[in-house]
């Protein structure tokens, strides 16, 4: 099991909210999962930029999945919600188990600067899930220190 299988017990949670949202791996849905974004980290109380930042992020990261899906995949996106900070584990199946997200595009380096870490996670799959690949993300509020 992976780190963005692994469910994360309500007690070690301090706090936080976690938030999944499962569509087809579609392009056509990522606003949906956008939104999505946007609304958590508006209750939380991030600044603007902050909140266009992540929005931008998570549709950049969707979108780069997407592109490596398998046709009938879903994209499943989970967001643990803090006080000053958002992470977003996004997750599909893809279609051959060497499929791999690639990080020297120009829409990578934007991944990279609107949020604060963002690492990629490879999984040779199990027996009801074939290959993953994932992205996470984290972006803190505008007014913590970096």
């Amino acid at each position: 099991m992976s780190d963005l299988d692994s469910p994360t017990p309500a007690d070690a949670l301090d706090g936080a909210s976690t938030v999944e949202v499962r569509t087809s791996a579609s392009a056509a849905l990522i606003p949906t999962i956008r939104a999505v974004a946007s609304d958590l980290a508006a209750r939380a109380d991030f600044d603007l930029d902050a909140i266009s930042d992540l929005r931008m992020a998570v549709d950049e990261a969707c979108a780069t999945l997407v592109d490596v899906a398998a046709p009938t995949s879903w994209l499943r996106c989970t967001f643990l919600v803090r006080p000053e900070r958002i992470e977003v584990h996004a997750q599909v199946q893809t279609k051959h188990s060497d499929a791999v997200v690639s990080t020297d595009t120009f829409g990578w380096r934007v991944l990279q600067t609107l949020a604060d870490d963002v690492t990629v996670h490879h999984d040779a799959g199990r027996d009801d899930v074939g290959p993953t690949v994932g992205i996470r993300l984290d972006k803190r509020s505008g007014d913590v220190m970096r």
